[in-house]
C-alpha cells in the first residue's frame, strides 16, 4: 500500500517559516504573539484557489508537508504553526486553548487576505477551522474535516491523566519525556510510520521548553471549548466533505457518521481503510487525491 512521502531530510518539504506577529487577545493582554506560517504557490501558473491547512495535536505544519507539497503544484498553500507547537513560540506564556486557537486563526486569514479560502483540518484543527467559522464570522469556500475532534467524547484518559497532574510530568527526566512522546505519536499511526519520521515529529517536543509545552497544550484543551461548536454545527455556511480513517485509534471511525448527521446538506464520508489518525502521512498521496477531488467539485458547483 502507499505510504508517506514525508521527508525529514529535508526539513518536512516545508518552505523556512515566516514570523506573523498578531495582536493580543483576551488571554495575551500584555502583547501579541507570533505564529509560524508558510506558502507556497505554484511556479509559472496562475493558482487555482487558496487552501489553507490547519494542524491538531501534538503535530505542527509538518503533518501536512507531503499533501502541502501536492497542493502546491496548483493552488496557493498556507499553512501554520498554531502558537504552543511547532516552530511557533511555545513558552508558558503562550495560550493554547482552542478560543484563542480559532481567533487566531480568524485574525491570520485577515493578515494573509485571503478572501474565502477553502480549509482543510486534521483533529484539533478541526475544532479551530469550525470555531473560526461558526462563532468568529470567518467565511470559507469550503471545509474538509480530517478525523477531527469536536463531538464528544474526545480526549483519552492519558488526557485527564496530564490535567491533573501536568506539573510531575513536565518535570519526569528528559530520556523518559522522549520515550512517552516518540510511543505517542507512533501509537497514533498504530505504529505504521518510519522511525525517522515519528522521530521528526517529536522533536519539537523534546527540549525543555518543548517538554513543558507538550503537556501544557494536553491541559488546556477542553471539550467545554468545543461544546458551543457542536450546538451550531447545524449553522455551518459552506460546503463540507468529510474524511476519516477507517483505523483511527484515537477518534473511531463512528463518529463520521455522528458528524455526517450533525451538520447540513448531508455532507459526503470518504474513508481511508487501514490508515491510523495520522492519515495526513500514512497515506498522503489518498489524502491529496481526496482534497483535489473535493476542491474541483467545489469549484465546479457540484457540490
Amino acid at each position: 500500500m502507499p505510504g508517506t512521502s514525508f521527508d525529514p531530510a529535508s526539513g518536512a518539504g516545508l518552505p523556512p517559516p515566516v514570523l506573523v506577529e498578531l495582536p493580543g487577545g483576551d488571554a495575551e493582554p500584555d502583547g501579541g504573539v507570533r505564529v509560524a506560517t508558510y506558502v507556497l504557490e505554484p511556479e509559472g501558473r496562475r493558482p487555482a484557489g487558496d487552501v489553507v491547512l490547519c494542524h491538531g495535536t501534538p503535530w505542527s505544519a509538518r503533518v501536512w508537508a507531503p499533501v502541502a507539497r501536492a497542493l502546491g503544484r496548483d493552488h496557493r498553500v498556507f499553512l501554520w504553526d498554531m502558537p504552543g507547537y511547532g516552530a511557533s513560540p511555545k513558552g508558558a506564556d503562550v495560550a493554547v486553548d482552542l478560543v484563542t486557537q480559532r481567533r487566531r486563526l480568524a485574525a491570520l486569514l485577515g493578515h494573509w487576505s485571503l478572501d474565502r479560502p477553502h480549509v482543510v483540518a486534521h483533529d484539533i484543527g478541526g475544532a479551530v477551522a469550525l470555531g473560526a467559522h461558526l462563532l468568529e464570522g470567518v467565511e470559507v469556500a469550503s471545509l474538509f474535516l480530517l478525523d477531527i475532534v469536536t463531538l464528544d467524547p474526545w480526549g483519552s484518559p492519558f488526557f485527564r491523566l496530564v490535567a491533573e497532574h501536568e506539573p510531575v510530568f513536565a518535570a519526569v527526566p528528559g530520556p523518559l519525556h522522549a520515550a512517552l512522546v516518540r510511543e505517542y505519536i507512533a501509537g497514533a499511526a498504530n505504529h505504521g510510520l518510519p522511525d525517522d519520521v515519528v522521530a521528526t515529529l517529536a522533536e519539537p517536543w523534546l527540549d525543555a521548553v518543548g517538554q513543558a509545552a507538550f503537556y501544557r497544550q494536553i491541559a488546556r484543551l477542553s471539550p467545554e471549548h468545543t461544546a458551543p461548536i457542536v450546538r451550531r454545527l447545524g449553522a455551518a455556511r459552506s460546503p463540507v466533505r468529510i474524511g476519516w480513517a477507517a483505523a483511527d485509534p484515537w477518534i473511531p471511525v463512528e463518529q463520521a457518521a455522528r458528524l455526517r448527521a450533525a451538520l447540513p446538506g448531508d455532507p459526503e464520508v470518504v474513508t481511508f481503510p487501514g490508515r491510523g489518525h495520522l492519515v495526513p502521512l500514512e497515506d498522503d498521496a489518498a489524502v491529496g487525491r481526496a482534497v483535489r477531488t473535493w476542491l474541483t467539485e467545489v469549484v465546479s458547483g457540484r457540490v
